[in-house]
């Protein structure tokens, strides 16, 4: 049996947007920025999917900048808001501990061009209070970001709150929303943000595109320079399959939401329930409000590297993390934060349940990963011989 469950690192195309996207391989394959006719109906479609995926997010289309993904999106995020704040003189940038490294790793580069960062810690369930970004803020901050939803633990984080905590001390709040659009509701008004990153291939449109909302009024600073795309904010020539697709994943995927979130809510807390009752087994944000099929379960005395293979032989698909950071020797830094030991990071798997799962797939799942740790405990049990002949 396949199972597929870790949609947390990508999802597969659906019908409705791969159907959407066809026509503009082969038949409207026009360039937008041409003026005879062919390159404008591609054009129009560029502008259609713009109104499609403001819609959803409660935007303006003119709010919304096509790019190549959620990396992309949450570097040009980061990066306006340092240029923009350091010809104000503010140089200070606060984010969470827990974020994508899209976001770590452009700190850790702002920060060797003379920037300052501040990185608030979160609680044991991945969640940082409002109270800490407060108490973090300064005069010369230039930006808050902090993630909708981590991308290990489903953990949802207070973005409304500081939203308006932003809102009021006046100072731009960016979230990396990757995980959380197209799964459960948003609005970028109430939730106060400046700028919001996504990513299509979260929410079973193509991989290699995304988007960038901020805010009216919020000039973005381009980080490609060649044509005027995009009002100027991003240039090269759009993908025009991808963005099309993109829009009617998205338009679906909010379609379907409630019915999605409440199947998938019910898949993963059986599934959670069963771990639980196997001994050494921690359930990660347990106590926090999650993403809908998001599990991150720590197993006691075996490696998540390890269990990899096996149920990768089994035809099960799951993670020990972000797919970014696969194949790093290191532990989780999400589950460090949270207070882990490397070794229970270590132990620790991500299970993240798509639409199409099934009860037959979750008890298949739930077997095969019982025996695969029980084996494995088994053979750490087993007395090791003594050195010598």
């Amino acid at each position: 049996m396949f199972v597929y469950a870790d949609n947390a690192a990508t999802t597969g195309v659906s019908k409705k947007a791969l159907a959407a996207m066809l026509p503009y391989f082969t038949e409207k394959y026009g360039n937008p920025s041409s003026a005879y006719p062919f390159g404008q109906e591609a054009s129009r479609a560029l502008i259609q999917a713009r109104e499609t995926i403001a819609r959803c997010l409660g935007a303006l289309p003119s709010e919304i900048t096509f790019t190549s993904g959620g990396s992309e999106a949450d570097n040009q995020a980061l990066w306006t808001a340092a240029l923009k704040g350091k010809a104000q003189g503010k140089c200070h940038l606060i984010a969470s501990s827990v974020e994508h490294h899209a976001v770590l790793h452009t700190l850790k580069v702002l920060e060797e061009n003379g920037f300052t960062v501040t990185l608030l810690p979160v609680d044991a369930n991945c969640q940082v209070s409002p109270e800490a970004v407060q108490e973090a803020l300064r005069p010369d901050t230039c930006l808050v970001s902090v993630m909708a939803a981590n991308n290990e633990t489903g953990a949802l984080q207070p973005i409304q709150a500081i939203g308006r905590l932003c809102q009021k001390a006046g100072v731009p709040f960016h979230t990396d929303a990757v995980q959380l659009v197209g799964h459960l509701p948003l609005s970028v008004k109430a939730c106060g943000a400046t700028l919001l990153s996504l990513s299509a291939h979260k929410f079973h449109g193509p991989k290699g595109v995304g988007v960038l909302f901020a805010k009216r009024g919020y000039e973005l600073k381009s980080l490609i320079q060649g044509g005027a795309q995009e009002r100027g904010k991003r240039a090269g020539t759009e993908n025009v399959p991808g963005i099309v697709g993109m829009a009617a994943a998205l338009e679906e995927a909010c379609a379907n939401q409630e019915a999605a979130r409440t199947r998938l809510s019910a898949a993963r807390d059986q599934l959670q329930e069963r771990f639980l009752a196997l001994p050494e087994v921690k359930v990660h944000s347990a106590g926090a409000d999650r993403l809908p099929g998001h599990l991150n379960v720590a197993f006691g005395g075996v490696s998540s590297e390890a269990l990899l293979p096996i149920l990768g032989e089994r035809g099960i698909c799951v993670s020990a993390g972000s797919a970014c950071a696969s194949g790093s020797p290191e532990p989780s830094h999400v589950l460090l934060a949270m207070g882990c030991s490397p070794e229970e990071a270590k132990s620790s798997l991500r299970f993240s349940l798509g639409d199409s799962i099934t009860q037959e797939q979750i008890d298949y799942l739930y077997t095969e990963t019982c025996q695969a740790v029980e084996r494995l405990r088994q053979i750490h049990r087993q007395p090791k011989p003594e050195k010598g002949w």
